[in-house]
């Protein structure tokens, strides 16, 4: 069975952006990732901040993905905060 690619942004995305220092998770979002990887889909995360920052998040927030430089590669769904075009299907949240 081919499973889909799941790719989810950082920084407001998964994370509100408050300031510099402070940032909160965004539980819905955190809640869909969940929600996803329990229907059996392939889960990344990536950031514009790189991939340690990426996983600093995903340890943070208790994600299960692999981890990879955004862009990198086109997945089946790419979800992030901003219009993007880095997916085969789009998801602005």
């Amino acid at each position: 069975m081919i499973k889909n690619k799941i790719c989810f942004d950082v920084d407001g995305t998964l994370i509100h952006i408050i300031g510099e220092k402070e940032d909160s998770p965004r539980y819905p979002v955190v809640h869909l990732f969940h929600l996803l990887e329990q229907f059996g889909f392939e889960m990344y995360i990536w950031s514009g901040g790189g991939i340690d920052y990426a996983e600093r998040w995903a340890q943070k927030l208790g994600l299960s993905a692999k981890i990879v430089e955004k862009g990198s590669f086109v997945p089946d769904i790419a979800i992030d905060d901003e219009y993007v075009s880095l997916g085969k299907v789009n998801i602005k949240v």
